[in-house]
């Protein structure tokens, strides 16, 4: 398999990133954000690129790819909408158009969030916008698309949020995290999880098009059949 990984230095995108270079069954994977993610492996072709929306420069390497796992995200925090939505639409629809034109039979998993407004019309900002990311990606015309709406998400192998506020909010929160995972297991998933049921779904597809914490568990559960 080839795979792209869109925001592959972020918390879910680093997960998903260690498992596609730990899976024998992808032989490349191909990066692409703002920033050299400043790490090396024989499988791993990383591509910086300035402006997101722009994808002129790496078109080839985006061509016949079999999976893209677009994990790019920013905290909607203190930003307006119009910003926000700069970043969360307009880069997804610009992936969207380019793909759909050089890998047109690939599987697209975005990954938004619990509580995404698909109707785009709701009264929270992010997940309207959320909506409309996730809406542009299902019209392209892949021959997949599988929504990631993960809830509270524990970072494993050593893997970090970028964003200071969300790795305060795990230290002071952990010890209640660690009684919710005690309580309701299939409420919280992990790094390793994701991006195992991200391959899952690549490789043989998922029950459901959009799959929240306890789905994401049972995929990423599923017995490997080679």
């Amino acid at each position: 398999m080839k795979v792209i990984v869109v925001g592959a230095s972020g918390m879910v995108g680093q997960g998903v990133l260690r498992e596609c270079l730990l899976d024998p069954d992808v032989e490349r994977v191909v990066t692409v954000g703002r920033r050299a993610l400043g790490r090396t492996d024989a499988k791993l072709v990383d591509r910086t690129v300035p402006d997101l929306t722009d994808l002129a420069s790496v078109e080839a390497d985006l061509a016949g790819a079999d999976a893209c796992f677009f994990c790019l995200g920013v905290t909607s925090v203190g930003m307006t909408e119009e910003a926000y939505r700069k970043v969360t639409y307009d880069i997804t629809a610009a992936f969207a158009k380019v793909l759909a034109r050089v890998s047109p039979g690939l599987t697209f998993v975005f990954v938004s969030g619990r509580g995404t407004d698909s109707t785009e019309r709701g009264p929270v900002m992010w997940a309207r916008v959320k909506g409309a990311a996730e809406n542009v990606v299902l019209k392209a015309g892949f021959k997949a698309v599988y929504l990631f709406r993960p809830g509270i998400i524990q970072p494993l192998h050593g893997i970090t949020s970028r964003t200071p506020a969300y790795r305060l909010l795990y230290v002071l929160l952990w010890p209640i995290v660690v009684l919710w995972k005690l309580l309701s297991p299939s409420s919280i998933t992990t790094t390793e999880r994701v991006g195992l049921a991200m391959l899952e779904a690549a490789k043989r597809g998922a029950p459901k098009p959009i799959l929240e914490n306890g789905d994401i568990n049972r995929l990423a559960a599923t017995p490997r059949r080679g």
